[in-house]
């Protein structure tokens, strides 16, 4: 005669898988990982229970800035503009000819993984945010000193504010009210309104600014610079630069992400080959972890446990562990990823 099944053996059984399905190392989440490609021309779709890829996507030319949108969409920024990579001098780069039958937004389809239509997104768009309910993008147009504002349902530019020269990252402030956009030759920020495009007002920060991001509550911006080397912290309300805080020799500050409870901002450093992490609080640099070459775009999963950057040249996306800035794996994608968003599976 069997022996009657033990209970108690069998909570602490479920107990000890549940331990191991919650430990450090786990999974963040089940979701999905999307990876532009700049020069494979594709989507790389990364498992994020396995961190496997599990879907290539064609999208077009040259995408670069990706975000994740309401009813499973992922939005990617392409350009038919030609790539110039650092190492090109100026003079052969404007040699070269644009495609601006090219630029667009694509928009896929994350459940059948296929492009449903090409948004308009202005000249050249790099990056651009997308707003809490989803009907609108507002892209920066790196070769027309612009952004634009896209209205998604009709499919047409609402509004083209003019902003720094050569804008790159773009931020939406928490509130849903302002947009931020970073001007890299003109060493600043342009604030202006969400809904009019109205602009508002412009911040001077250090040389070459990249990316801006914001605390959860929305009173501070912070705002990465390639040349200068730094981050710096702004009074989102005063506009005006509070402190500065410097990344050391080598280190080119590009892609940002701050932590959901805004106690940590992390930060590619490009050609300085790794992810640091910076308590805002404290104003200082709290943890370097080098995660592969040439490190651009970063995301950060919704409960905040890993993070996961974009390095170009290695073309492989870098699992890293936040709560001990180690990295966990590394994932092969396509030629020169660009940009990491994060969405449900």
């Amino acid at each position: 005669m069997m022996p009657a099944p033990n209970p108690c053996r069998a909570l602490l059984a479920f107990a000890a898988l549940c331990a191991a399905c919650t430990g450090p190392h786990a999974p963040a989440d089940d979701g999905r990982i999307y990876v532009s490609n700049e020069e494979s021309q594709t989507l790389s779709v990364i498992d994020a229970a396995h961190d496997s890829v599990v879907a290539t996507i064609p999208v077009g030319t040259r995408p670069r800035g990706v975000h994740t949108g309401r009813g499973g969409r992922v939005f990617v920024a392409l350009s038919g503009s030609p790539r110039c990579p650092p190492t090109m001098p100026d003079a052969e780069c404007d040699r070269l000819v644009a495609d601006k039958s090219k630029d667009g937004i694509a928009v896929v389809n994350a459940a059948t993984g296929r492009v449903e239509r090409i948004l308009p997104g202005g000249s050249d768009p790099e990056n651009f945010a997308v707003s809490d309910d989803g009907s609108r993008l507002f892209v920066s147009n790196e070769d027309a000193n612009a952004a634009s504002i896209v209205d998604v349902a009709s499919g047409r530019i609402a509004a083209t504010v003019p902003v720094g020269r050569e804008p790159e990252g773009v931020g939406i402030r928490p509130g849903g009210r302002e947009v931020w956009v970073t001007g890299e030759t003109d060493h600043d920020v342009t604030i202006f309104d969400a809904g009019s495009g109205r602009v508002t007002g412009h911040v001077v920060v250090d040389r070459r600014p990249r990316g801006v991001a914001f605390s959860p509550d929305g009173r501070t911006a912070y705002v990465t610079a390639e040349v200068g080397g730094t981050l710096s912290i702004v009074d989102a309300d005063t506009r005006r630069v509070t402190d500065t805080i410097p990344f050391g020799p080598g280190a080119k500050p590009m892609g940002i992400v701050v932590s959901p409870d805004g106690s940590r901002v992390y930060v590619t450093t490009g050609r300085g080959g790794s992810l640091v992490s910076v308590d805002p609080r404290a104003r200082r640099i709290v943890a370097t972890v080098a995660v592969g070459s040439r490190p651009w775009g970063v995301a950060l999963s919704a409960d905040g446990r890993r993070l996961y950057t974009a390095n170009g040249p290695s073309g492989d996306v870098t699992v890293v562990e936040a709560a001990t800035m180690t990295v966990l794996r590394r994932i092969p994608v396509g030629r020169m990823p660009w940009g990491v968003a994060i969405g449900p599976r």
